[in-house]
């Protein structure tokens, strides 16, 4: 009997238990550079379902005839393709958006998160897994982006996707629209991350 996470199980797991932001810290790249306000945070995110679905069930269909030493020519051959289609569709349909998030849509080739489950999971289990496995990853690198994206732009602009949420009288905190903004943001919510897992092992370890 196979010991396998079962696709139910790479779901959840994708989104909290190995959140791709939090817990395993990959893609930050991105996840730092195109976070200053939510809108351009869920079009990479999308990008990186869009992507990272499409390459998992093609890795996962051809898994049996991959040979062990050109696997990772063969995902980011596979990758770079889809990538394409999505960075060639932002800029046709979201041209603000395509330039907004400039050399990082091209980038999501090399996105450690991307290659990294294609080689986990995509290569040893079925579409159907693999499938599952993307889109909980995805969920949860969503999560991350928006997570500091909201803070971001929320302290930063006082707005939230274009509208305003907090008084007029607010004083934008204009670091927080930098890079400084970013680092600071994700620091302290993957420490609350952190603290939060911790504090529930504590829990489990007394029970």
């Amino acid at each position: 009997m196979s010991n396998e996470p079962t696709p139910l199980e790479r779901f959840i797991q994708g989104i909290i238990p190995e959140n791709p932001t939090y817990r395993q810290m990959l893609g930050l790249c991105p996840t730092l550079a195109v976070t200053g306000n939510l809108k351009s945070a869920m079009t990479m995110a999308g990008a990186v379902l869009f992507v990272l679905f499409c390459a998992n069930v093609i890795v996962s269909l051809i898994r049996n005839i991959l040979k062990p030493h050109l696997r990772i020519v063969i995902f980011t051959l596979t990758i770079a393709t889809f990538v394409t289609i999505v960075d060639r569709f932002l800029a046709a349909y979201m041209y603000s958006m395509s330039k907004a998030l400039g050399p990082y849509i091209p980038l999501i080739i090399v996105n450690c998160i991307i290659i990294c489950r294609c080689e986990v999971c995509a290569s040893k289990q079925s579409v159907i897994h693999a499938g599952a496995d993307a889109i909980g990853q995805s969920i949860g690198f969503a999560l991350g982006l928006g997570s500091i994206a909201a803070v971001r732009e929320i302290l930063g602009a006082g707005s939230l996707l274009g509208f305003h949420v907090l008084p007029s009288c607010w004083p934008n905190w204009v670091i927080m629209a930098l890079p400084p903004g970013a680092f600071f943001t994700f620091g302290l919510l993957m420490g609350t991350v952190n603290w939060f897992v911790s504090k529930k092992e504590k829990k489990q370890n007394n029970a």
